[in-house]
């Protein structure tokens, strides 16, 4: 069974790019949260999300199920995902 995925991200982020093109490179379908184009409530919201998974609110967080991975890790992301 597929694991949801599900990533923190910032439109300007080379990391959080880089997640981006390697997800896309495994066909991974995921969702993904520019949080830097959010604003106002929906923006706190979501980094209040974000703290629970990952209190130090860095970019990218990575959740694959009830995996947490921060940062751009490919070798954890592959693992995670079973590839």
């Amino acid at each position: 069974m597929k694991k949801p995925v599900k990533i923190y991200t910032l439109s300007t982020c080379s990391h959080c790019k880089a997640t981006k093109t390697f997800l896309n490179d495994c066909a991974v379908e995921y969702e993904f949260t520019d949080v830097d184009l959010l604003q106002g409530g929906e923006r706190t919201a979501i980094l209040e999300d974000v703290k629970k998974w990952n209190p130090q609110c860095s970019f990218p967080t990575i959740i694959i199920g009830d995996k947490v991975i921060i940062g751009y890790k490919e070798d954890e992301i592959r693992e995670a995902l079973g590839l």
